[in-house]
C-alpha cells in the first residue's frame, strides 16, 4: 500500500521504502495522473489518499477540485480510499475530503503523543494541531482552522515576501515594500542560510536560479532596488525582516492552540515538514524526523498510509 498526499503544489507518495516528492502545481495543469502511474506497480494497487489541492484556483469550487483529484487518482488506483475530515475513509468524492491531510497526521500521533501539539511546516502553510481531544478536531475546515489559528498560511518556500510584511528595516530605516511578487520565503531562508539550494524545490518568482546571489537579487527588488544599490547586507535585512514576521505569526498560532499558554502546563511541541529543523531551533521540542526519518517531511502521506494499515481498511 502507498500513502498519497495531493497538494496544490506538491504530490507526495509514501511506501514502506521512503518518500517521493513531485512538484505538481495543479493550477498549471500538472500531469497528476501520469506522475501517479509510476507508483502503481510498487504497491499492488492499494492507495490511501489525503488532499489539499482542491483549493487550487484552476477549480471553480472545492467540490470540483475534490472530484478532479478523486477521478485522477482512481484512474490509476481504482480501489483507492480517501481520508476525510470526519476521520473516515471514503470511496468517492465527498466534501469532507477537502484539506483533511492534517487530521490524518493527528489521527496517527494522538495515541503516541497525547497532549502534544503538532507543528507541521511545509512549503506553503504551517499546520498547528492539538493532539488531545481528537473528536473536537473532526469536521474542522480550513476556514475554521484559519479562524482558530490552527492554520498559519505561511511556509518555508512559497510565501510571497510582501504577503507577510509591509515594512522592512534597512539600516534601521522603516522601508515600505513593493507588493509585486518579486521574492518568496524560499529566497529569504536561502539568503539567511536556513536552507540550501537543494532544499529550494519549487519554482522561483522570476524562474531563475536557486542560489544565494539570485535569491538576494530577488529580495532587493522587494524594496524597489537591486544589489548594486543596497548590497548583500541590505538583501539580508529584507530576509531577516520577513523571518521575524514569519516567526511571530507561527508563534501566535502556537499560543492560540495552547502550546505556550501563559497559565497551565505547556504542551510538548512536535515538529514535522520540511521546516521542522528551523522551528525546532527556534522553540525546542521533538523533531519527528528523529523518530520517523524522511517520512516526517511528508507526514500526512505517511500518516494516511499508517492509519489505513492500522484500521485494516483494505
Amino acid at each position: 500500500m502507498i500513502g498519497i498526499d495531493v497538494g496544490g503544489a506538491n504530490l507526495k507518495v509514501v511506501d514502506e521504502k521512503g518518500v517521493v516528492l513531485h512538484y505538481c502545481p495543479l493550477w498549471q495543469h500538472a500531469p497528476l495522473k501520469e506522475l501517479l502511474l509510476g507508483h502503481r506497480e510498487a504497491c499492488g494497487g492499494e492507495a490511501a489518499v489525503v488532499m489539499s489541492g482542491e483549493l487550487a484556483d484552476c477549480f471553480s469550487h472545492k467540490m470540483e477540485g475534490i472530484s478532479f483529484i478523486v477521478d485522477q487518482v482512481r484512474e490509476i488506483f481504482p480501489n483507492a480510499l480517501f481520508y476525510g475530515n470526519d476521520g473516515v475513509f471514503h470511496d468517492r468524492a465527498h466534501r469532507s475530503l477537502a484539506a483533511a491531510n492534517w487530521l490524518a497526521s493527528a489521527d496517527l500521533l494522538r495515541t503516541q503523543y497525547p497532549g502534544g501539539l503538532l507543528v507541521d511546516m511545509g512549503s506553503t502553510t504551517t499546520d498547528i494541531v492539538p493532539l488531545s481531544g481528537f473528536d473536537r478536531l473532526k469536521g474542522l475546515t480550513d476556514l475554521d482552522r484559519l479562524q482558530k489559528g490552527y492554520l498559519v498560511y505561511t511556509g518555508l518556500l512559497r510565501t510571497p515576501v510582501a504577503a507577510l510584511v509591509s515594512l522592512v528595516l534597512l539600516k534601521n530605516i522603516p522601508t515600505p515594500v513593493s507588493t509585486e511578487f518579486f521574492a518568496q520565503s524560499g529566497d529569504a531562508h536561502l539568503a539567511l542560510g536556513h536552507i540550501t539550494p537543494h532544499d529550494y524545490t519549487c519554482e522561483t518568482p522570476d524562474r531563475k536560479e536557486r542560489d544565494v546571489l539570485s535569491a538576494c537579487r530577488r529580495l532587493a527588488r522587494v524594496v524597489c532596488s537591486d544589489l548594486e544599490e543596497i548590497g548583500m547586507d541590505g538583501a539580508y535585512e529584507v530576509a531577516q525582516s520577513f523571518w521575524e514576521e514569519q516567526k511571530r505569526r507561527i508563534g501566535r498560532g502556537i499560543v492560540a492552540a495552547g502550546g505556550h499558554g501563559e497559565d497551565g502546563e505547556k504542551k510538548p511541541l512536535l515538529y514535522a515538514g520540511i521546516g521542522s529543523r528551523l522551528l525546532l531551533r527556534q522553540w525546542g521540542g521533538i523533531d519527528l524526523a528523529e523518530v520517523l526519518g524522511d517520512f516526517a517531511d511528508a507526514l500526512p502521506a505517511y500518516a494516511v498510509r499508517e492509519v489505513a494499515l492500522r484500521d485494516r481498511i483494505f
